[in-house]
């Protein structure tokens, strides 16, 4: 909303101070500064609030030491990350950008099945809460319109030959505006593609299609059968990834915010004509946009983490981690990092696998020998270091570490090749 108010005078007035909001930089600072206070001041009001509601979280008996210290503190304190995402970027964002409008409706989407979850299992006293497959299906939902709209809405481009060399030499400038305006000068082409970057190989980009040239010539352009159950599949993966991963205290929070401001970094380098060329990245024209609404979510989680670092005060339930997975997911396929998910959410990964192994293991062993046996002493992961004696804070911070070196990691990929 300021995005266009002030835009609108600036044009109109020579406003003082009005161009700084043509600057992805001072929008995006401005941003996190907005959803960190918004988080720290009103998180507080809003654990009172459920405290008086005991809006509090039921805790099922694992044997876990602490746990049951654990029951009643307040939970849906997502509620506190995604109002505090939302309006920074409402009044700091560019609304009729494409990517925003995915991310919005992705934030709440999800936001409402998770909230839908949590409202069951604590109003309704039902610990299974909203059933497994009715997520699916809403996470489904979601790949499904996030897959349409990147493989067929016009405004949605990647930049497949141009004449960056001549722009640069040409136009000294790195703001969103000036590249608009010079784009009607010089000739930046783009158009659709299915290409992806892929880790670790020479070009570093991948294309969909080449998985249907089997079906014969002209087979290209039913991409979309590949592209959009990868969405899905990527998007469902993730989510269920931080969902697992929020099971003591700070977990999911703080890899999150890690996590997130990778991928702030990514989407705002594939956003700039300039430092695209330079490190020989894919090109995604208005994807810089989309650091707004990280610098936003990211604030958010730090804020959050105020009140859910050991001992929470405050749980975000799966209001908060199915969206925050969701969003994760959302954003490395528009800016077209989806491969590179199992290297920057090698935590997600970890905790997912550790699930499917346990489960199947037990399974087979029982079929096998009469008497299921485990791989961990308790999945997901987390659960495992604490049966093992380690406390909450030093497997979240050991996690923490990991997850910036994955980060480090997933960067360092788009140069080896």
């Amino acid at each position: 909303m300021l995005y266009f108010l002030f835009g609108y005078l600036d044009k109109l007035m020579d406003f003082p101070g009005a161009g700084l909001f043509n600057f992805i930089s001072f929008r995006a600072a401005m941003a996190v500064i907005t959803s960190l206070t918004i988080s720290m001041v009103f998180g507080g009001r809003l654990i009172k609030y459920l405290k008086r509601r005991q809006i509090g979280e039921t805790i099922r008996e694992l044997g876990l030491e602490g746990q049951k210290e654990k029951a009643g503190t307040p939970t849906m304190g997502g509620l506190i990350i995604l109002g505090a995402t939302l309006l920074p970027v409402l009044l700091f964002a560019n609304l009729s950008n494409i990517y925003i409008q995915l991310l919005l409706f992705t934030t709440i989407w999800l936001g409402m099945i998770g909230f839908i979850d949590d409202y069951i299992k604590v109003f309704k006293k039902n610990k299974e809460g909203l059933s497994g497959r009715f997520k699916i299906f809403g996470q489904v939902i979601l790949g499904l319109v996030v897959g349409v709209t990147m493989y067929f809405s016009p405004d949605i481009v990647i930049r497949e030959k141009s004449r960056t060399h001549d722009y640069i030499q040409k136009v000294n400038v790195l703001n969103e505006a000036s590249y608009a305006r010079a784009k009607e000068k010089f000739n930046v082409e783009s158009s659709k593609s299915t290409k992806t970057t892929i880790p670790f190989v020479k070009n570093n980009e991948f294309d969909y299609s080449i998985l249907i040239k089997w079906a014969g010539k002209g087979a290209e352009k039913y991409a979309w059968l590949i592209f959009i159950p990868i969405a899905i599949l990527i998007i469902t993966a993730v989510s269920n990834g931080a969902n697992l991963t929020d099971g003591i205290d700070g977990l999911a929070t703080g890899v999150s915010a890690v996590v997130l401001a990778t991928l702030g970094i990514l989407a705002w380098i594939s956003g700039n004509i300039i430092f695209a060329d330079y490190l020989n990245i894919m090109f995604i024209p208005n994807a810089g946009e989309l650091a707004i609404f990280i610098s936003a979510l990211v604030g958010a989680c730090i804020g959050f983490l105020w009140y859910n670092t050991y001992p929470a005060q405050v749980f975000m339930g799966d209001t908060g981690s199915l969206a925050l997975g969701g969003i994760i997911a959302v954003l490395a396929i528009i800016i077209r990092k989806e491969l590179l998910i199992p290297i920057l959410c090698g935590i997600f990964l970890a905790e997912n696998l550790s699930v499917v192994m346990q489960v199947s293991y037990f399974k087979y062993t029982k079929r096998k020998y009469g008497e299921g046996r485990r791989i961990f002493l308790m999945s997901p992961l987390h659960h495992h270091f604490q049966k093992k004696g380690y406390a909450e804070p030093k497997i979240v911070q050991r996690f923490f570490i990991v997850a910036i070196m994955l980060a480090v990691i997933t960067v360092l990929t788009l140069k080896v090749r």
